[in-house]
């Protein structure tokens, strides 16, 4: 059994990780570091797991676990590892953005790979230390991926994403609780999303020219989710577009080339990405649509460590979508 440690498991990304790790077929759940919860049960953060495990939070940590999953606010798990070391044979995987960047990726005796598995499988396989991709930029990248392999995006590029609010954080802000969110919508961080550094490190890794991306985040009145739509200039046709689409995504595992219009219903509890192509006149328009806290943050983890452990890809990640 692979034994794994999390740090910081209170908050929502954690919480996904302890509810699919506790249900892995291959794992065992050692322990779940919180400074603020120490010797609490998981079901205090977390009612659902109320019969589900007697495990407690600890202020301590296992240092040879096989992998341990950092949770921590971004700018934290530097400092975290700094001062706490694992084992030379623990796997790392951060889900925050302290390592996703080129410029930050070497840290001591680590190198973190860039986690997007579409991506970077080969690289993950063989990998110590992983950065998890941001939500936003998991959604973005895999709409637009096959158009940078192909040198299809040397066009300005607009991006219009909304997320829902645990996007935001476990933490309460003006903007997350329900008398704001509910039945409202709005932009944030217009065009200087700090998730557009990854995406284009990895949409210009094909060596090809990356026209402006224009990105434009929105919150939206709803718990969990992303819909992301993109759309530049396109030349070919629209039976080339699918094409394109779907040889690159041939042997991904969870994402998914859909001929009918997309929504959110379809990935929200699930490791899926979903995309659906439209074209109108010389513009074609990419929508993709996954869940911000599972193939955007702890799912993918997940996938990534069965990647690392050769493990089936799909290992404890066989979820249902919420249909209704």
């Amino acid at each position: 059994m692979i034994k794994a440690g999390i740090i910081g498991g209170s908050g929502y990304t954690g919480g996904e990780l302890i509810r699919l790790l506790l249900n892995h077929q291959a794992v065992e759940l050692d322990f779940v570091y919180s400074t603020t919860r120490a010797g609490k049960s998981l079901s205090s953060a977390h009612g659902d797991l109320l019969g589900q495990t007697n495990l407690k939070f600890t202020g301590d940590i296992n240092a040879d676990v096989s992998v341990v999953f950092l949770c921590l606010g971004h700018g934290n798990s530097t400092q975290f590892l700094k001062e706490n070391h694992f084992s030379e044979e623990t796997v790392l995987i951060d889900l925050s953005n302290d390592f996703r960047l080129q410029d930050d990726s070497k840290f001591e005796s680590n190198q973190f790979i860039y986690g997007l598995p579409e991506l970077n499988k080969n690289k993950i396989e063989n990998a110590k230390a992983i950065a998890n991709p941001g939500c936003f930029a998991t959604a973005i990248q895999l709409a637009l991926l096959p158009l940078a392999q192909h040198n299809l995006l040397q066009e300005a590029v607009h991006i219009n994403a909304v997320t829902g609010s645990t996007g935001a954080g476990i933490k309460p802000s003006a903007t997350t609780h329900f008398s704001w969110r509910n039945n409202n919508v709005s932009w944030y961080k217009p065009f200087t999303h700090q998730h557009l550094g990854e995406i284009g490190e990895s949409l210009n890794s094909f060596g090809n020219k990356i026209g402006k991306l224009h990105f434009l985040p929105n919150r939206g009145n709803f718990s969990r989710g992303i819909l992301a739509t993109a759309y530049t200039k396109f030349e070919g046709n629209f039976e080339e577009a699918i094409q394109m689409y779907e040889t690159f995504y041939k042997h991904a595992q969870f994402t998914h080339i859909s001929d009918e219009p997309i929504h959110l219903k379809q990935v929200v509890n699930t490791n899926n990405c979903h995309i659906h192509l439209h074209k109108h006149d010389d513009v074609l328009l990419v929508t993709s649509a996954i869940d911000n806290l599972l193939k955007g943050a702890s799912g993918q983890a997940v996938q990534n460590m069965n990647l690392v452990f050769g493990l089936e890809e799909d290992l404890g990640l066989q979820l249902k979508s919420i249909a209704f």
